[in-house]
Formats: C-alpha cells, sequence, structure tokens
C-alpha cells in the first residue's frame, strides 16, 4: 500500500499535461486580438466591396445615358442617383442602408474622368451634353465601426470608392457621307442645323488639298472596296461594311479615290439604274415617290431605257423648269431647288452661299403635276388656293413634307387627282410625248427578279430619300481625300430633292454637275439612335467600366 502512494505522488510530480492551461491563459488576450482583427476586417471588406459595387453599378446606370442628347448630363446623374438602388450592410455609421449620397462628374476627355477633379467636368448645357463621354462615379465615406479590435486600440475605419466608365461604340451602317460646315468660322459647333429646316443646300465634291466650307466627300463605311464600297452604301437597302469603332466622339474617315461613278449609285434611289448605278451583291430599289425634274419614253426599251440617255432613257424634257418664270408650267418638274440656287449666277436674287432661304416655287410644282383627270373640272390644274385646301399643308410647307403627304396618300383621288399615279397621264401619252413619271418604272425591269415598285417609309423600311449626313469642320481638321479620324461635330438628316445629273444652264438657269448634290435639312440627327431599325446612322452604345 505504501508502495502504489508513493508511485502515485511521484506521477503526478511528472505529470505535465496541466501546462497547456497555463499556455492558453497567456496567449488569451493575443488570440482574442487576432480574431478579432480578422473578424472587423472581414467586415471592413466586405463595407468596401459593397461601396465599390455601388459606384461601379451607379458609374455603368450613368454611361448608359450618355448619347449626346439633349439632358444627357442630367439623364446621366439622374440614373446614378435614382436607378440603381444600392444598399450597405456593413456599415453601421448611423446613416442608414442606403448608398445615395453620391458625387457624379461627366467628362469629354478620359484622363480628366478618372483624376475626377473639377477640371473638365461638364455642366448640363446643350455643349455639355454632346460632348459628354465620361463620368466618374465617388460614393462619399461610410463608417465601419469595429467590434473587437477595439481590444488592440482600434475603434473604426472609413471606407469610400470611386468607379469611372464610359460607352465603347462603334458606327454600323455609317452614312457615306460628309458635308463641310458651311459656316465652320462663325459656327464651329454646326449650331447652324437648328432653325434651317427646309431650307436648301447645295454641295460640291471637294478633292485634291484642302477642302473648303461646303464642299462634300464621301466616307469609308469599312468595306474595304473604295469607289465599289461607296457606291454600296449609297444604292444598297441593306449596306454592307464593318462597324466602326468609336471612342468618345463620333468619328469618321474619308475615302479617297476616283469617285466620278459614285452618285450612279445615289440616282437609284431615284429609279435611275447606269452602268455602275446598283453593284452587284445588293438591290437598290428606289423610293416609291420617284419625281424628278426628268422624262421617258412611253414604253421605252432596251439597255438605255432606264439610263440617263437622250431619248432612250431617262432625259431633260424641251419645256424645263424656269426658275426666273415661275407662271410657266413644265413638262417635268421635281421637287425644285430653293430658287436662289436655281438661278444662274449673276441673277437677281441668286444666292452665292451653299445653304439657301427655303423658298421654293410650290405654286409652279403643283401646277405642272396636279392635273385633275376626273369629276366636273378634269383638265384644268391645281392653283396655289387648291393645293393648300387639298393638302392641309401650310403655306410654307418644306418639299419633305409635300413629299410625305404624297407618298400618305398615293392612289386617293383627291379634287380630280389620283396622286401618284403609277400610269401616263392622259395628255402625256399622245404621239409619243416623253411622260413625266411619278412612281417607279425602272426598279421592275432590273437584273434578278427586279426590285419591285419603289419602298414606302415605315418603321422597318429607311425611306430612300432621307439620308444622315455627317457635319465634320474641314479647315480646322485640314481634312482631304484620305483623312482619318476627323471628329463629327452634328448629324444631320437630309431629302434628297434631285438626281445628281449634268444640266446645261441658260441665261435664267443654273447649271448643275454630276459632282453636286442637293439636299434639303430636315434637321439634326444623333448616332444615338440606335435602336432605328431603318435609322441610317445606327450607333452600338455598349457602357463599360475603366477603373
Amino acid at each position: 500500500m505504501k508502495r502504489t502512494q508513493s508511485i502515485w505522488r511521484s506521477s503526478i510530480w511528472r505529470d505535465e499535461a496541466g501546462a497547456a492551461a497555463a499556455l492558453y491563459a497567456l496567449a488569451l488576450p493575443a488570440l482574442v486580438a487576432v480574431a478579432g482583427i480578422a473578424f472587423d476586417y472581414a467586415r471592413l471588406a466586405a463595407l468596401d466591396t459593397e461601396l465599390q459595387n455601388a459606384a461601379d453599378q451607379a458609374a455603368l446606370a450613368a454611361a448608359t445615358q450618355l448619347d449626346r442628347r439633349a439632358g444627357a448630363v442630367d439623364r446621366s446623374a439622374m440614373a446614378a442617383t435614382s436607378l440603381i438602388n444600392n444598399e450597405t450592410r456593413f456599415a453601421n455609421d448611423g446613416e442608414g442602408r442606403d448608398v445615395s449620397d453620391l458625387t457624379v462628374r461627366l467628362y469629354a476627355d478620359k484622363n480628366q474622368a478618372e483624376a475626377c477633379g473639377d477640371a473638365g467636368a461638364l455642366s448640363a448645357t446643350a455643349t455639355g451634353d454632346a460632348q459628354a463621354a465620361f463620368v466618374c462615379v465617388r460614393v462619399n465615406t461610410r463608417t465601419a465601426n469595429f467590434a473587437l479590435t477595439p481590444v488592440v486600440g482600434a475603434l473604426r475605419s472609413n471606407i469610400s470608392a470611386q468607379a469611372v466608365a464610359g460607352v465603347g461604340s462603334a458606327l454600323c451602317r455609317t452614312p457615306p457621307l460628309m458635308v463641310c460646315n458651311p459656316n465652320e468660322a462663325s459656327d464651329p459647333d454646326a449650331n447652324f442645323i437648328t432653325g434651317m429646316r427646309g431650307r436648301g443646300m447645295l454641295v460640291v465634291q471637294g478633292g485634291g488639298g484642302a477642302w473648303t466650307p461646303g464642299n462634300f466627300g464621301y466616307l469609308d463605311t469599312g468595306t474595304g472596296n473604295g469607289a465599289t464600297g461607296v457606291r454600296m452604301a449609297l444604292g444598297w437597302v441593306s449596306p454592307p461594311g464593318n462597324c466602326l469603332s468609336q471612342s468618345g466622339v463620333d468619328t469618321v474617315d474619308t475615302e479617297p479615290g476616283n469617285m466620278s461613278n459614285v452618285p450612279q449609285a445615289l440616282n437609284t434611289r431615284f429609279d435611275i439604274y447606269d452602268t455602275q448605278g446598283c453593284e452587284d451583291g445588293g438591290i437598290c430599289p428606289p423610293s416609291v415617290n420617284t419625281r424628278k425634274d426628268l422624262v421617258r419614253q412611253k414604253g421605252a426599251s432596251g439597255n438605255n431605257s432606264c439610263r440617263l440617255h437622250d431619248s432612250q432613257g431617262w432625259y431633260l424634257p424641251a419645256n424645263r423648269y424656269d426658275p426666273a418664270n415661275p407662271g410657266s408650267t413644265p413638262d417635268s418638274m421635281g421637287h425644285p431647288r430653293d430658287v436662289c440656287h436655281a438661278l444662274a449666277t449673276g441673277q437677281a436674287g441668286a444666292c452665292t452661299t451653299s445653304i439657301g432661304d427655303g423658298t421654293w416655287h410650290r405654286d409652279t410644282y403643283f401646277r405642272t403635276h396636279y392635273l385633275r383627270t376626273e369629276g366636273p373640272m378634269a383638265g384644268t390644274r391645281w392653283n396655289s388656293a387648291d393645293w393648300q385646301a387639298n393638302t392641309k399643308l401650310k403655306p410654307d410647307a418644306t418639299r419633305y413634307e409635300v413629299y410625305l403627304w404624297e407618298i400618305a396618300n398615293r392612289g386617293n383621288v383627291i379634287d380630280g387627282v389620283r396622286i401618284l399615279d403609277p400610269k401616263p397621264r392622259p395628255d402625256t401619252v399622245a404621239g409619243g410625248t416623253p411622260i413625266n413619271y411619278a412612281a417607279p418604272v425602272c426598279s421592275q425591269l432590273q437584273p434578278s427578279g427586279g426590285y419591285g415598285g419603289g419602298v414606302t417609309p415605315s418603321a422597318t423600311s429607311a425611306d430612300r430619300r432621307r439620308m444622315s449626313v455627317a457635319v465634320v469642320n474641314c479647315t480646322a481638321n485640314n481634312v482631304r481625300g484620305n483623312s482619318t479620324g476627323v471628329p463629327v461635330r452634328r448629324w444631320m438628316d437630309v431629302f434628297l430633292v434631285e438626281p445628281s445629273i449634268a444640266r446645261p444652264g441658260s441665261s435664267t438657269r443654273r447649271a448643275t454637275g454630276q459632282d453636286q448634290i442637293y439636299v434639303e435639312i430636315i434637321g439634326e440627327t444623333t448616332s444615338g439612335s440606335a435602336g432605328e431599325t431603318a435609322g441610317s446612322v445606327i450607333r452600338r452604345d455598349v457602357p463599360y467600366l475603366i477603373r
């Protein structure tokens, strides 16, 4: 028994198992501190993630509004603060869970946006709306009060976040035309478009050295085919080409090379099909309304019957529209030029500027085309009072408004006139008299089964006589035949008034050349009209985070 007790007492002194408790007791403060730091750091990291997500989402939401249209700056700021509802679950500074205290700044320059300061920040003005391309969103400081870390002396930490976003863009179905800002010296932002609705604009093709205000040129549409690609873009109803990458302000590249035959593609929109009119691989239908100052023999046939060709195809009538004699009734008359652009240079009232005043001979136009063929007044023509009463158009109606009214009422008999009657008028068929056709007659005769009877403008069908044109500052950007990265000041929608052909002049009538394009200004468009299936300018915008 004594031996057993002795052995037991000896084993107690030799047992070291209880030393662990002492070690734990000594290490406990450090362990608590480490656990506290880990716990609170996790809260801090979570708060940082929440705030950064809030900044990222707000910046992306703001970038979706950078369409360069009116109100873009205000809409962008509103999108950042209102469209995205972010919450913070790990901030415990008593400010609530919603992240609503944001600072939003818009910039035209990426570097200034990344600096996110006052320098370069845009305000909600017409210029600011048009230039805003980048956004910086700063989430104001939030606090994480630590739970366990105070054991080691740290009580709280403040976190903020910042994000910069822009719009990654591409221009698809880019219009193949650009116009040098005619008022560049006094109006570099091309604000002339505002208030110019209905005015005619005469532009002549530039070339060689530096171009001058009022010139026009052709653009690279991404096909890489030079003049052939431009003809495709002008003629085909579904233009080819790649989307052109954009960053910030829209830019375009001019297309160099010989473009002498390119207007033939433009003329397909008027039912004229010359040798290089419609390139193989696409279809080139005209508008359903092909009013023009050309005539064609009834029943014309052969290779020249749909080309510009004296007596065998489309040609100018002997009795042409004379701007100095508006009381006459020509054999054919398109939607004419502004009077000041139609008069011979040097005539009283003739203008030398590229933009006219919107005055054109409406009465002459309606008298020429609106001969009553039915009813008790058959054989008489509409006068000034008649067309205003029958169309309900204003006395200063634009050519484009008349054109659209004719399309909307085609086939209807109004005051004895069948609008856009595809059949020859009775007074123009006798003795082989050339006919002024109001509707397409050649598009059905083209190869591959024909191009149909003309395109009626709709939400899904582009208006073949309406185009978007890039307006650029040619002098400032030293634009010439092979310029790249030229900034677009505005996109302008125009109505194609007449085919581009050579017309001889007279003592009262101004000559025209195939290198001229005459349009009527409809108004400003934007590359942001990306959702329009029939739009000429289709812009694909995708917001992206820069940092």
